[in-house]
């Protein structure tokens, strides 16, 4: 994996915990507040959630790219290198294959 992408990666994940605590906070003081001022918290919350909602969806396209990128590399190395792919594969087989023959 890139540098690049682990660090979006990270930044990814520490703004979502982030917005998680808030949230968590947030609902803990609605619990106890009234009036008007839970009714401010609510919108916070709201806004909240749906600022944590747009990450995930990037989130999610950021490894649904990746996840093409390396199936489209695994694919053209297969095609360039068929017997060694194969090789591999059977090695990998046999490998399991022995690994639930002992148990």
């Amino acid at each position: 994996m890139s540098d690049k992408l682990k660090d979006d990666q990270d930044v990814l994940l520490d703004d979502l915990r982030t917005v998680i605590s808030d949230t968590e906070s947030m609902l803990k003081d609605v619990a106890q507040a009234g009036g008007a001022e839970a009714q401010a918290l609510r919108e916070k919350i709201i806004a909240n959630l749906s600022a944590a909602k747009t990450r995930l969806i990037e989130a999610e396209r950021l490894v649904a790219d990746k996840a093409r990128v390396a199936a489209k590399a695994t694919d053209a190395y297969v095609h360039e290198n068929p017997w060694t792919s194969v090789g591999i594969a059977a090695g990998v087989g046999f490998l399991l294959g022995l690994l639930v023959s002992r148990r």
